[in-house]
């Protein structure tokens, strides 16, 4: 067995484990761990060895670490949340983070409703509606237009 598959329990407090279980754990690779320790986002324990040593606060800043970044913040933003004594500074932060959420979503909606209208369309090319970088509501509801109109050519 390799040290890295090693877990022991330390005074009953939890246990203490492996880069390599903890990557494991989470479904991450351990050079994901090593970044956020480099980073400054996690600071495990180390032994006589020099080898890490992740408690089970090192497992809740993970999982803390993975939802926030299923949210959209960046490695960044999370390091500075972390690093953030002010409430009322890191509200403002969570503040813009939504902010920012909440406009990927509309965008996101903008998208879905342009490929539903594309797939309930007969149209042979709905591609000719126009492309942009920047879907909107208004540019997503004028290709709605613009593939309604061209069904009325057939």
């Amino acid at each position: 067995m390799k040290s890295s598959e090693h877990s022991r329990p330390i005074n009953g407090d939890g246990a203490v484990m492996t880069i390599g279980a903890v990557a494991e754990r989470f479904g991450m690779a351990t050079h994901v761990l090593r970044h956020w320790e480099a980073m400054g986002l996690v600071t495990p324990a180390r032994d006589a060895a020099g080898r890490r040593r992740y408690g089970a606060a090192d497992l809740t800043r993970i999982a803390v670490i993975l939802r926030a970044k299923e949210a959209g913040l960046s490695l960044d933003t999370i390091r500075t949340l972390a690093g953030t004594a002010d409430p009322v500074k890191r509200r403002e932060m969570l503040q813009e983070e939504a902010a920012a959420l909440r406009s990927r979503i509309a965008t996101a909606r903008y998208s879905l409703e342009l490929i539903e209208c594309a797939l309930d369309c007969d149209h042979e090319d709905v591609t000719l509606t126009g492309v942009t970088r920047h879907v909107t509501a208004a540019w997503a509801t004028q290709c709605a237009r613009n593939l309604l109109m061209g069904l009325d050519d057939t």
